[in-house]
């Protein structure tokens, strides 16, 4: 079970901005203020309530759209299954700070499995799956995992640990097929969301998630997430009169990205729920099939990274589908040359490109 260190007292309703400039004004330095007005950031919720917390504005709009299938849910229906997933978790002995690892490609169960582990005060750790079986147990020891939400072409990498007993030292929930040994997440999805515990009390400084990240060196270590911090970032990116990334509830936003890793969780999934944007869910990068739903769809909006833009802006394929529905292309993770930036401003002249690390 992950528990975090309380931190100092902060009103609910205290902006970041109110908050730096009394701890400047406190150290009697200078304070640079924006010309823009400060973000109210509110930090008494839980990063799920934050998230559908205008559900009731687009409840029928989409949600999710599984690329490879064409499969769409509502944010109505995303709302409900996550509940329902919450429901699952319990059943099976998921409480508060208890870890849930998420082993999979971009696909709407790491959606449910994410929101309905927030909405029981458990926290997810985000696997690479394509990391080797020790790579795996190592970020799953040490994250203190319960179960493990997997696709079955996955399951035997977690047959090979000797240490742990497999099904029974730690659940696996298969979200395709029946692998021998796993839990159809069908028993999660299908669960009475009546039945999440009511006595459940999540403090905002209470873990969220436990994404693994080894920086520039070192072997890969759990980076702590509270869902006040996740609330702070995403808030910083879209909330306000003058976000960061402005996303609207009409956008359509690509995720080829991974969702293991921070920039497509925080700056793609939760920013789009948080919006009521569309979220186009792709497994791995193809460029033309990237091409077909970006035309397909009408996307709006397009995390990338460099070697992405580098594809965009230089393969000629990219000629023959028409690519006018993106107004922004935002470049993350590693820096961008101008002659690239340029290169693909000249195939999308319609689009806005912006470079940074947003609330990463």
């Amino acid at each position: 079970m992950l528990s975090v260190a309380s931190l100092e007292a902060q009103s609910p309703t205290e902006t970041a901005s109110s908050l730096a400039l009394r701890r400047d004004h406190d150290d009697d330095d200078h304070v640079f203020v924006s010309k823009f007005p400060p973000i109210s950031i509110t930090n008494d919720l839980p990063l799920h309530t934050y998230c559908f917390q205008n559900l009731h504005h687009f409840s029928d709009n989409t949600c999710l759209i599984v690329g490879s299938s064409g499969k769409t849910f509502s944010y109505a229906e995303v709302h409900l299954i996550s509940r329902r997933v919450a429901a699952g978790l319990t059943r099976f002995g998921i409480g508060k700070g208890d870890v849930v690892m998420a082993l999979l490609q971009n696909c709407a169960e790491f959606v449910f499995t994410f929101m309905g582990a927030s909405m029981i005060g458990a926290v997810l750790t985000m696997g690479n799956p394509f990391c080797t079986s020790k790579e795996i147990f190592k970020q799953f020891k040490a994250a203190e995992g319960k179960v493990i939400v997997t696709q079955s072409i996955y399951v035997d990498k977690l047959r090979e640990e000797d240490s742990l007993r497999f099904g029974e030292d730690y659940r696996v929930f298969a979200i395709d097929g029946s692998p021998e040994g796993c839990v159809p997440f069908s028993e999660l999805s299908g669960a009475d969301e009546n039945e999440i515990p009511s006595e459940i009390e999540i403090d905002p400084n209470d873990a969220v998630a436990l994404p693994f990240s080894s920086g520039t060196t070192g072997l890969p270590k759990g980076v702590i997430l509270t869902h006040k911090s996740l609330i702070t970032s995403v808030a910083q990116q879209v909330d306000g009169e003058n976000p960061n990334f402005h996303l609207k509830s009409d956008d359509v936003v690509l995720c080829v990205l991974p969702l293991f890793h921070i920039y497509s969780l925080n700056s793609v999934l939760l920013c789009s729920l948080r919006t009521g944007s569309a979220v186009v869910l792709m497994q791995k990068f193809e460029i033309g099939s990237l091409l077909e739903l970006i035309q397909q769809h009408r996307i709006t909006v397009a995390a990338v990274v460099p070697p992405l833009v580098l594809a965009l802006a230089k393969n000629p394929v990219v000629a023959d589908y028409d690519l006018s529905s993106l107004r922004m292309v935002m470049s993350g993770a590693a820096p961008l040359g101008k002659e690239l930036e340029t290169a693909l401003l000249r195939r999308l002249p319609q689009a806005v490109f912006g470079q940074g690390e947003l609330g990463q």
